[in-house]
């Protein structure tokens, strides 16, 4: 059972990144010159896809959900657990800048591709590169704050027998 205190850690790391994301690709991308991302878009598209109507508020509700639970989760549970795994000394930036890409990879490729029926990485245009380094960006920060503040899941360690002398 996960203890409130790493729930909260969590959770907080979750809606911060997802702000991060937000604030980078609609706002700070366009200011300077690119492209704007609309991750609300690409969840309308996905509810009306996958259920066939798309109600008022539920694209908001299903970024939301995705960048404060599904994403901060992924980190935690499956990506820093796996990496500390299988290579212990990987430094947690390295983790969260592939962790953001597999991401971006989920995102534009499978949801926005295959789910959606745009074209792969929407085409590869202006809008590809900055959902790339908003989701290492949202990785980054997320992992950053569940890092510093000792959020961890440790994988179940298997016993291993000592043979008999």
């Amino acid at each position: 059972m996960i203890e409130t205190r790493t729930a909260t850690i969590v959770l907080t790391a979750g809606a911060i990144a997802t702000l991060s994301f937000d604030l980078f690709g609609q706002s700070l991308a366009p200011l300077f010159g690119y492209a704007k991302l609309a991750p609300v878009g690409l969840a309308g598209a996905t509810l009306k896809k996958v259920f066939g109507a798309n109600p008022s508020g539920a694209a908001h509700l299903l970024h939301v959900l995705t960048g404060v639970l599904a994403y901060a989760i992924g980190w935690f549970a499956i990506a820093r657990p796996l990496q500390r795994a299988v290579l212990p000394n990987l430094p947690w930036l390295v983790t969260a800048v592939v962790y953001g890409v597999a991401l971006w990879v989920f995102a534009l490729y499978v949801m926005a591709h295959l789910v959606t029926g745009n074209k792969p990485f929407l085409g590869f245009t202006g809008i590809t590169w900055v959902a790339l380094w908003g989701h290492i960006l949202y990785a980054v920060v997320a992992g950053w704050i569940m890092e510093a503040y000792g959020a961890r899941f440790e994988l179940p360690r298997r016993a291993t027998a000592v043979p008999a002398e």
